[in-house]
């Protein structure tokens, strides 16, 4: 839900008390329902929108079972330098999270932010986002397309090629993803699950070959939390059978879940959507971070519908606390379900370690 977007700090953009009268000014426009997605054009960014990200997790069995990697870039139109004639005014601010959990070894995390046209760059016709040598994009040869993952940092580095075995997946109505009862509270959101993974891994000095499964989320949007939320729970499953699920809720700050969905797509490609009243989640046990104090329920039990599932994380530690462009805690790791329905995937949750305040805010950021 990935989905997440942060305001940059002062050194990034101008003044506060020189751009709150151009932010004041700032019309974003409003996710519709009924617009109708084109591919490969809305893999590209949507640069008139508050907040977008493209976000990758997966599961590697090769070099060693439940190796989890996270690979995200974030967009956000803070809205505080539009009235600015310089082309690499903070008009457009690109950040990116990659992590990496290796079992036994604990998580790993790096992070970059840049402007746009000042270290960063974004495509509107088709996926490619980038800021230096970071860079997540779609490649088409021969009829075949992949989505290409490239990072370098001192812990660690990869170039992943990701395929697809099975179509997108559509979120809500045609990718039109309510977020609350409100009207506006929505994203456009795409999924892409069950994506085969190939390319190599380098860590600790040695490159080797990497083999699983990931899940590919693109969402923009220019509203997310509705009164009263302060973050939310999401689920990206990638399902043994073959078949993918995704589902979330929006919270308050007592953990009272204020609007939730979830979409199953079964191995045969029958999509079934869930209502809000028909999801809950039950957490179940929680993990404390020695960090900041902020109590993540690592084990969630998910009903909906007919079906339930646990969440059983491959470690307890999959706090990100990001620095870059302001700083941020979140959880995110691999996880594995079982219940009615089995498989891996990444777990997120955005709040614990206080509200999130999504872009436009002052000091706000959306999720990662």
């Amino acid at each position: 839900m990935r989905r997440r977007s942060f305001l940059a700090t002062p050194l990034l953009l101008p003044s506060l008390s020189s751009a709150a009268a151009v932010a004041a000014a700032v019309v974003y426009p409003a996710v519709e329902a009924g617009a109708e997605l084109v591919f490969p054009r809305d893999h590209g960014a949507h640069p008139a929108f508050r907040t977008e990200w493209w976000y990758v997790t997966g599961a590697l069995d090769a070099p060693q079972p439940d190796v989890g990697f996270q690979f995200t870039f974030f967009r956000s139109r803070p809205g505080i330098a539009e009235g600015l004639r310089s082309p690499i005014a903070a008009r457009q601010i690109v950040f990116a999270h990659a992590a990496l959990t290796v079992p036994g070894e604990g998580l790993q995390h790096a992070e970059r932010a840049a402007r746009a046209n000042l270290g960063a760059r974004f495509a509107s016709h088709d996926l490619d986002v980038r800021i230096g040598a970071w860079r997540m994009f779609r490649q088409e040869t021969s009829g075949r397309q992949s989505l290409q993952l490239r990072m370098q940092s001192p812990q660690f580095s990869w170039d992943l090629s990701l395929s697809p075995s099975q179509p997108l997946l559509l979120q809500g109505d045609a990718g039109h993803s309510r977020k609350g009862l409100a009207p506006g509270l929505a994203s456009h959101y795409v999924s892409w699950p069950q994506l085969r993974v190939a390319g190599t891994l380098l860590r600790q000095g040695r490159r080797q070959a990497v083999d699983g499964r990931a899940w590919f989320d693109h969402e923009w949007s220019t509203a997310l939390l509705g009164d009263g939320a302060v973050g939310w729970d999401w689920l990206g499953i990638n399902l043994a059978d073959g078949g993918a699920l995704m589902a979330f809720r929006m919270r308050d700050a007592g953990g009272t879940t204020l609007y939730a969905h979830a979409a199953w797509r079964d191995a045969g490609g029958r999509l079934r959507q869930f209502a809000s009243y028909e999801v809950q989640f039950t957490p179940l046990r929680h993990w404390q971070s020695p960090r900041n104090g902020a109590r993540y329920p690592v084990q969630i039990e998910v009903r909906f519908g007919e079906h339930h599932i646990r969440t059983r994380p491959v470690i307890d530690d999959q706090e990100l606390s990001t620095t870059v462009p302001t700083p941020v805690s979140y959880w995110e790791g691999l996880v594995h379900v079982d219940g009615s329905l089995t498989g891996r995937g990444y777990l997120e949750m955005t709040g614990y370690a206080g509200r999130l305040r999504v872009g436009g805010e002052p000091g706000a950021r959306a999720p990662a």
